[in-house]
């Protein structure tokens, strides 16, 4: 197991605790990081259900393979459930970008830090 399954893993741990600590059902999907099937975690609660795809990138961009966003955005426009793209970077809270504002490029879906603090949503708005 690497160090980026690792932290990766941890992410989606942190997602997990804080959801439920505040009331949420929550579910983290069978090949999580290895599948583009469906999002990492799921969270319920009466009328706030949300799918996340977490990242704990230090990058500037976020990127997300094109294969892996188009299942993401299937998977949302399937279950009417909204999907979110969880970004963190050391030491920084954690931005909820909805899939509408990221910009397809030749490889990729991709999203900028900076944007992301701007109008990323933080864990507080999702409760």
């Amino acid at each position: 197991m690497g160090a980026t399954y690792r932290k990766g893993s941890r992410a989606e741990r942190e997602l997990i605790n804080f959801f439920y600590s505040k009331g949420f059902s929550v579910i983290r999907a069978a090949g999580s990081g290895v599948s583009s099937l469906s999002p990492d975690i799921l969270v319920f609660r009466k009328g706030k259900n949300y799918a996340i795809e977490s990242k704990a990138w230090e990058t500037e961009y976020l990127h997300i393979k094109k294969d892996q966003f188009l299942g993401l955005r299937g998977w949302e426009e399937n279950t009417g459930i909204t999907c979110y793209i969880a970004w963190r970077r050391s030491r920084e809270p954690w931005y909820f970008i909805p899939l509408s504002v990221f910009e397809e490029n030749k490889a990729s879906f991709a999203f900028p830090w900076e944007k992301a603090k701007l109008i990323g949503r933080k864990l507080e708005d999702l409760i």
